[in-house]
C-alpha cells in the first residue's frame, strides 16, 4: 500500500472515531436531559390540593383512554364525571353560569390526571403538558369559552408548575355527548 492509500485509510479511521464520539456525546446530552429534576414532584402537589385521583374504568365505545407515540401521550376526551359518578351537564349561558363552567372544566382535569396516572404509573413521568383541546357545551350567545377552560389549565400549572403551561383551543360546541358542559383532550409529553 502506497502512502497516499495509507494516508487516506488513516483519514478515514480517525474521521469515523470522531463521528463515533460526537454520537455518543449527543446520547449522553439526552439521557441527561431526559432525568427527572429533582424538584419536581406533581404527586406531592396532589397530596397539597387534597386531590383525589378516580378510577376511570373501560371506555364505552371503541376508543381506549390514551394512546402513546414515542415520548408522547395523547388522550381522549374526557368529561366532567364527578365524584359521585355523574356528569355536570347543561350550557354556558343558561343551564350553568362561568362558575361552575370553570368547576366543570376543573373536574374534567381531575379525570384526565387520573388517566395519566394509570397509564404512567407517577405523575412525574410527566415531562410538558403540550396542547389542550377543550370543548364548552354553550348557547350561541356565550363568549366566555377561555374562562370556563382556565378551570383546566389552572389545575395542569397547579400540578405541574411551568410544565403544565400549555398551548390551548377553547372552542364552543352546539352541544357534547350526554349533554356534558365541557369536554377536553390532552397531548402530554413524558419522559423516556
Amino acid at each position: 500500500m502506497n502512502k497516499f492509500s495509507m494516508g487516506v485509510v488513516l483519514l478515514f479511521l480517525v474521521s469515523c472515531g470522531s463521528t463515533l464520539d460526537r454520537e455518543m456525546k449527543s446520547q449522553s446530552e439526552v439521557v441527561k436531559a431526559e432525568t427527572i429534576p429533582s424538584d419536581y414532584n406533581p404527586e406531592a402537589k396532589l397530596s397539597e390540593l387534597n386531590i383525589i385521583l378516580r378510577d376511570q374504568g373501560i371506555p364505552a365505545a371503541n376508543y381506549v383512554h390514551a394512546v402513546r407515540a414515542g415520548n408522547l401521550l395523547f388522550l381522549a376526551g374526557k368529561g366532567p364525571k364527578q365524584a359521585n359518578g355523574e356528569n355536570v351537564v347543561g350550557k354556558l349561558g343558561a343551564a350553568l353560569s362561568l362558575e361552575e363552567g370553570y368547576a366543570a372544566a376543573r373536574e374534567v382535569a381531575i379525570n384526565q390526571l387520573s388517566v395519566l396516572k394509570a397509564e404512567l404509573g407517577n405523575l412525574n413521568k410527566v415531562k410538558r403538558v403540550v396542547m389542550v383541546n377543550g370543548m364548552v357545551n354553550a348557547v350561541p350567545e356565550f363568549t366566555n369559552h377561555s374562562k370556563v377552560i382556565n378551570g383546566y389549565s389552572d389545575l395542569m400549572v397547579a400540578v405541574f408548575g411551568n410544565a403544565g403551561k400549555h398551548a390551548r383551543a377553547a372552542v364552543g360546541m352546539g352541544s357534547l355527548p350526554g349533554n356534558m358542559a365541557v369536554e377536553v383532550e390532552m397531548i402530554v409529553e413524558v419522559y423516556q
